[in-house]
């Protein structure tokens, strides 16, 4: 048998891979709905355990929001941006 056909197949790792923490509105809504917390950043998140040290954080648009707040994230998308936004909240991003 064939040196290549004897040797088992392995696939890709990508070490430089950024993997980012998904958070979604419907989290920053119960956020703001369990206190009276106008400014979320990754600090925040880190302390009540949503995110971990050193991770990314990238805010999604699933579910609604209703709450002004002032979001702080490296990465967010376009439709949460808008929601935040229509809210009357601000969006930061942060390196």
């Amino acid at each position: 048998m064939p040196l290549q056909r004897r040797v088992p197949k392995f696939g890709f790792k990508n070490n430089n891979k950024i993997v980012s923490k998904p958070i979604n509105l419907d989290t920053l809504q119960l956020i703001a709905d369990s206190g009276k917390v106008k400014d979320v950043n990754p600090e925040y998140l880190l302390q009540h355990g949503l995110i971990g040290k050193g991770d990314v954080v990238k805010i999604l648009g699933r579910g609604e929001l209703k709450a002004k707040l002032e979001v702080k994230a490296h990465k967010i998308s376009k439709t949460a941006q808008e929601a935040i936004e229509k809210a009357g909240g601000t969006v930061t991003l942060i390196d």
